[in-house]
């Protein structure tokens, strides 16, 4: 009896933590069908109409369509080039012994921890004189520069779980290094491939600090700083925010859930060995 009632205890505080979890979700979606003056008097009752066209009015006015094209490309840029890149140096460092890896490790800790306003003032100037303010692809790889020493971590510890006998058995059948690589470590870390380019793409999406800096036209915007265009001097328009930010969430809730298998299998392997 004592089993049965500590597995009803742990499996109701667990619904009550999910319940707590997707509250804020609920609470978002439900003002986002609300008019403006019922979220500021009421946001947690139940709105007397559906006001499903602040979704419309949300889309037009924050100009999400080129917006949100834009930040896609931006995070399909970096995720492939932080995938890329950190995979590649992760096999690399995971495989050859290196003497001054603490150093290695090192810097790149130490790297995670600059915050990023200090970068920005470095940054600005030498793009201002290069002539690159508002290009997409000197973003994603500002972006690739800051989430690569994360997504190395990662990686090598996915290697560092890997046998080297299977490298050495394809080697005896006569494959090439690449070929190794390619054919027999990379299809074993595809799930760790596929943490990182989630994550790298969460933090591309939602970043704001950096595309706000180099994206100063009215016109080219990232969408997360559209959204931040309905809270005013004089206001804050809540229900056409609400409703931005259900247009900007539902991707990449129904990517997680799609992916969540994989994603949990990326983190628990990544963290066998370090």
């Amino acid at each position: 009896m004592r089993g049965k009632g500590d597995k009803l205890f742990v499996a109701g505080f667990l619904i009550l933590l999910m319940l707590l979890s997707l509250f804020p979700l609920f609470l978002m979606i439900l003002n986002s069908v609300k008019a403006d003056v019922e979220v500021q008097a009421n946001p947690l009752g139940w709105p007397a109409q559906l006001h499903f066209d602040n979704y419309y009015h949300a889309w037009e006015e924050a100009h999400l369509g080129s917006s949100i094209f834009l930040t896609l490309r931006i995070v399909v840029m970096t995720a492939v080039a932080t995938g890329v890149t950190a995979t590649l140096s992760a096999y690399a460092l995971a495989r050859k012994k290196i003497k001054i890896w603490s150093l290695i490790s090192g810097y790149f800790l130490l790297s995670t921890t600059v915050p990023v306003i200090l970068l920005i003032f470095p940054l600005y100037g030498l793009i201002v004189r290069l002539g690159l303010l508002g290009n997409e692809v000197i973003l994603s790889l500002i972006y690739t520069a800051l989430y690569t020493p994360f997504a190395l971590f990662l990686m090598r510890s996915y290697f560092l779980g890997i046998p080297t006998e299977l490298e050495e058995a394809a080697q005896i059948d006569g494959a090439n290094g690449w070929r190794i690589f390619l054919y027999v470590v990379l299809p074993l870390v595809s799930p760790g491939i596929i943490t990182v380019i989630l994550i790298v793409s969460l933090f591309s999406w939602n970043e704001f600090l950096l595309s706000l800096t180099f994206f100063q036209s009215q016109d080219v915007k990232t969408a997360i700083v559209e959204f931040y265009s309905f809270q005013g001097r004089y206001g804050t328009q809540w229900s056409l925010m609400m409703a931005t930010s259900v247009i900007l969430a539902g991707p990449l809730i129904l990517v997680f859930l799609i992916l969540q298998r994989f994603f949990v299998e990326g983190l628990v392997g990544g963290s066998v060995k370090g």
